[in-house]
C-alpha cells in the first residue's frame, strides 16, 4: 500500500493514526551487511523492492527473499538461476520460470486487472518477452501473450490485431532489425513500450541495431527501454495499465 492509499484508508476510518505513524516512521530499511533492503519502497512506489538476482549468491538471495517475504508477503526476483530457486524453494508460494529467469514468492493470489499485451517478433525473443509478461502479472496486470509475430511474416501480427484494440499498454519485443514496435505503434492506440533484444547476427551488435531502430521510430506513442530489459518494460506497462484502471473507476 502506498502513501496515498494509506491516507485514504485513514480517511475512511479503516486505519488508525498509530498505524500510520508506525508505517511512516518505522525502519525504512534492513541492513543485511551485503544488502540494504528498502522496506519503504512499497509506500513510495506501490510495489515492494524487486531483487536483481544475477551476481548474487544463492545464500544472499535466500536471505533477501526471506526478509522481503516476511515484510510484504510477496517477492519478485529477476535474472535468477536454478541455484537461486533451490535456495528459496522452502518459502510458501515460491515459483521459478527457467525461460524468463523470474523467481517469485506469492503467498496470496493477486487480482489481475486491465489488459497488457506482450508481443514478440520471434521465438528467440521469448526469454525477454516472458520476463516482461511475468513481471507485469506479478504486479497485478492481466497479460495476454502473442509470440512470433515479427515483420518477416506481418500477417501473423495482423491476424491477432483485434486483440490489441482494448489493451491499456503493449510491450513489443524484437531483436534483429527491431522493426516490430514501429509496426505495432502505427496500428494500435495504446502506448507501446519497445524492448530491443540482443538476438541477431553480427551486424546487430548485440542489440544495438534494434535499439537504434526503436529510438528512431516514426510511429507515435512508442517509448524504448534498454537492451534485453524485459523487467523495465513489464514494470512500466503495469504502471500505465493500473493507472488506466484507476481512472476508469474514478
Amino acid at each position: 500500500m502506498n502513501v496515498d492509499a494509506l491516507l485514504e484508508e485513514f480517511r475512511q476510518g479503516r486505519v488508525t493514526a498509530e498505524e500510520i505513524k508506525r508505517q511512516l516512521t518505522g525502519h525504512s530499511y534492513a541492513d543485511a551487511g551485503f544488502a540494504r533492503l528498502d522496506h519503504h519502497r512499497l509506500l513510495r512506489k506501490g510495489q515492494p523492492e524487486v531483487v536483481f538476482c544475477q551476481g548474487k549468491t544463492p545464500e544472499h538471495v535466500a536471505h533477501i527473499f526471506q526478509e522481503l517475504a516476511q515484510a510484504n508477503g510477496r517477492v519478485l526476483g529477476t535474472r535468477a538461476n536454478a541455484a537461486h530457486f533451490e535456495a528459496v524453494r522452502h518459502l510458501p508460494g515460491a515459483h521459478y520460470d527457467p525461460i524468463s529467469r523470474v523467481l517469485s514468492v506469492t503467498r496470496e493470489p493477486v487480482e489481475l486487472v486491465g489488459k497488457v499485451i506482450v508481443v514478440s517478433a520471434g521465438t528467440a525473443d521469448m526469454p525477454v518477452a516472458e520476463e516482461a509478461a511475468r513481471v507485469a502479472e506479478h504486479l497485478g496486470s492481466r497479460v495476454v501473450r502473442h509470440f512470433d509475430c515479427g515483420v518477416a511474416g506481418i500477417h501473423r501480427f495482423l491476424s491477432v490485431l483485434d486483440d490489441f484494440l482494448d489493451a491499456r499498454a503493449v510491450v513489443a519485443v524484437a531483436g534483429m532489425d527491431g522493426a516490430l514496435p514501429s509496426v505495432v505503434g502505427g496500428a494500435v492506440a495504446a502506448p507501446v513500450i519497445a524492448v530491443p533484444t540482443s538476438v541477431g547476427y553480427g551486424a546487430s551488435f548485440g542489440g544495438l541495431a534494434a535499439l537504434l531502430t526503436m529510438l528512431n521510430s516514426c510511429a507515435p506513442g512508442v517509448t524504448v527501454v534498454n537492451i534485453d530489459n524485459g523487467f523495465g518494460a513489464g514494470y512500466m506497462a503495469h504502471i500505465i495499465n493500473a493507472q488506466c484502471v484507476t481512472a476508469s473507476k474514478g
